[in-house]
């Protein structure tokens, strides 16, 4: 059996491609995501972006540790007690608390900054332009010490500027959580005296 191909069966076929191409949205033409209002869009990146792995304290639950989202990024709890963070050796160089909130490496001692906007112990008193400067720079408040690991400062750093001031919206409409995170050690520098 031989099959014709003819111009109709051709053009009914060049047709539904046409109309499939473009209701599936298949055009050379960029797809614009809808806009989220900028603290959505902050809250967003915030949860995707694992913020709450270290900035958020957790709790023991019933089947192990959970955020504690009364405390929700207000960093390491102020009046935790820690033993002296242990020597990096060998291949297994970074170690943490068992709620991440503190980190030890070759560093130095790391403690998740608190990200709520409490004015004396929190983002409170940075404006956007120094958040972002230190988002980009790696610097705290874009200016002094480093930020240390494991904050991953330079992949925050790749994001747009849109999402940057998004993250800052974000968490300028959270609760101020008074927390004050100890100053981290910075690995050959003496530890500061409270």
């Amino acid at each position: 059996m031989r099959t014709t191909i003819t111009q109709a069966s051709v053009a009914v076929v060049g047709a539904s491609l046409f109309v499939a191409y473009f209701s599936l949205g298949l055009s050379n033409q960029p797809v614009k995501a809808a806009r989220l209002d900028p603290v959505e869009r902050g809250r967003y990146l915030v949860s995707t972006m694992g913020c709450h792995d270290c900035h958020t304290p957790k709790k023991m639950g019933p089947h192990g540790p959970e955020l504690d989202l009364s405390r929700a990024l207000s960093g390491h709890p102020e009046g935790s007690v820690l033993p002296p963070a242990p020597k990096p050796q060998g291949p297994w160089v970074a170690t943490a608390t068992w709620d991440l909130t503190a980190w030890s490496g070759p560093w130095g001692v790391s403690y998740p900054f608190n990200l709520t906007p409490d004015e004396n112990t929190g983002l409170g008193s940075w404006s956007e332009e120094t958040f972002i400067k230190a988002m980009r720079t790696g610097r705290h408040m874009g200016a002094s010490r480093p930020i240390l690991p494991p904050m991953p400062w330079e992949s925050v750093a790749s994001l747009n500027d849109e999402d940057i001031r998004s993250l800052y919206a974000y968490l300028r409409s959270l609760p101020p959580i008074h927390n004050r995170v100890p100053e981290p050690i910075i690995a050959g520098e003496p530890a500061a005296v409270d």
